[in-house]
């Protein structure tokens, strides 16, 4: 199973819906502000091996799943509350309403903004232009997924979402899945190239179905950035997916 910047996944499999690993559109940071959107945050990937956990969820509602509801109200709070200190937008997603993956997506984006600046702030923990940064990428997006979160599931591959895929197109695909389950394995150095580098995230992914059946995947994506070179924007020096390669397995 392929899915790369020109295949869509969804013509590659009966049960794409599992793991689309393409995305959709999300609302733009300044709409999210206040409005309840609903995520699963994963752990940064750790070498040699990460994992990111779904959160339980409910197959009756189609609403994202809360920073909130998933972590605790205390936890989700401690994460808005840095996604504050360092977001410079005017109205940033930082509110527990909204799902984790989207208040780490935007802590990510900021700190990112801030290193293009030469001003890294110690609240960023990780290099943004680390290989474990690029992993996060992957772990936030199926952090997304298993929040129902779809609009910061799509973002990950960059402001133009998955190759030949809308929102509608990518949400409806994970209609029939319960939630997903990625391991990240261990991180190996990545490639340059074409003033971007390329960086190979190995992963399993376990998807549960809504009727049960499970499912098992192999594979890697690859995230990429631009290089860092004079003039290139923060948005362009972000890790995003660039493709991704996953086998069924047993």
């Amino acid at each position: 199973m392929m899915v790369t910047r020109r295949n869509s996944l969804v013509q590659a499999l009966p049960w794409a819906c599992i793991l689309a690993l393409s995305a959709c559109g999300s609302p733009s940071r300044e709409e999210a502000t206040e409005s309840p959107q609903v995520t699963d945050t994963a752990p940064r990937a750790a070498e040699p091996v990460a994992s990111a956990t779904p959160a339980a969820q409910s197959t009756a509602s189609s609403d994202p799943l809360s920073c909130a509801d998933e972590i605790g109200a205390t936890a989700a709070q401690k994460r808005a509350d840095l996604c504050r200190n360092v977001s410079p937008a005017t109205h940033p997603p930082c509110n527990v309403a909204n799902s984790c993956a989207m208040i780490e997506d935007e802590i990510a984006r900021s700190c990112t903004l801030f290193d293009s600046k030469g001003d890294r702030m110690p609240e960023c923990g990780i290099d943004p232009r680390s290989k474990e940064a690029a992993a996060a990428v992957v772990e936030r997006y199926y952090s997304a997924l298993n929040a129902r979160d779809y609009g910061t599931a799509w973002q990950q591959w960059g402001d133009n979402g998955p190759p030949n895929q809308t929102l509608d197109k990518f949400q409806s695909g994970f209609a029939h899945t319960r939630s997903t389950h990625v391991t990240i394995g261990r991180l190996e150095p990545g490639d340059a190239g074409a003033g971007s580098i390329y960086q190979p995230v190995p992963v399993t992914v376990d998807a549960t179905l809504n009727d049960g059946t499970r499912q098992r995947f192999r594979g890697t994506y690859v995230v990429r950035r631009v290089n860092d070179i004079d003039g290139a924007s923060a948005d362009q020096r972000r890790w995003h997916i660039d493709s991704a390669q996953l086998t069924p397995v047993g």
